[in-house]
């Protein structure tokens, strides 16, 4: 339990600050989120065997922690009957559902890079982590970082240029 109590005051910024990156920058959302994480990881702590930096483990049980909180509100969504009859309104749910099915395309690809260049794309993308902060999160260097979110970077264009024809 002490353990945890150390990784909580080591790692909440790093946990917190990807976790704002997931949620848009909901301040809200991402504490209560944070806290859920911890709560995990202290639930889970015997299963954490060492094979990674306590920080990885820590944002992989946050980016769950995340997934699971959408799936919830996703099945839970609904528009008020009088907001779909506004000017406009019908509309603007179209773009926003074609700009999610974008993002949703975007983020399957994500999921289906190697790790750790997924770890890194995400961490960097959602977390606003620099370089230098991923390189450290898996005892690499800054510029390791930087190639593997690139190599990442180019097979995510391909797959998606492929999707597109």
């Amino acid at each position: 339990m002490q353990d945890m109590r150390k990784a909580y005051e080591e790692y909440f910024h790093t946990v917190y600050g990807f976790l704002m990156g997931l949620t848009g920058g909901d301040d809200d959302l991402a504490e209560e989120l944070t806290q859920e994480t911890f709560y995990r990881a202290i639930k889970n702590s015997g299963k954490f065997r060492g094979e990674c930096k306590m920080s990885t483990w820590l944002c992989q049980i946050a980016k769950y922690t995340f997934y699971q909180h959408l799936d919830k509100n996703r099945r839970h969504a609904e528009v008020p009957l009088e907001e779909m009859t506004e000017t406009g309104i019908g509309e603007q749910l179209e773009q926003q559902f074609i700009d999610n099915e974008g993002k949703l395309a975007v983020y399957k690809k994500i999921q289906e890079l190697p790790s750790p260049m997924k770890d890194v794309f995400l961490l960097r993308l959602t977390g606003d982590l620099s370089f230098k902060e991923i390189g450290n999160i898996f005892g690499k260097t800054e510029n390791w970082a930087r190639v593997t979110y690139y190599r990442g970077k180019q097979i995510l264009g391909r797959e998606l240029e492929k999707d597109d024809k």
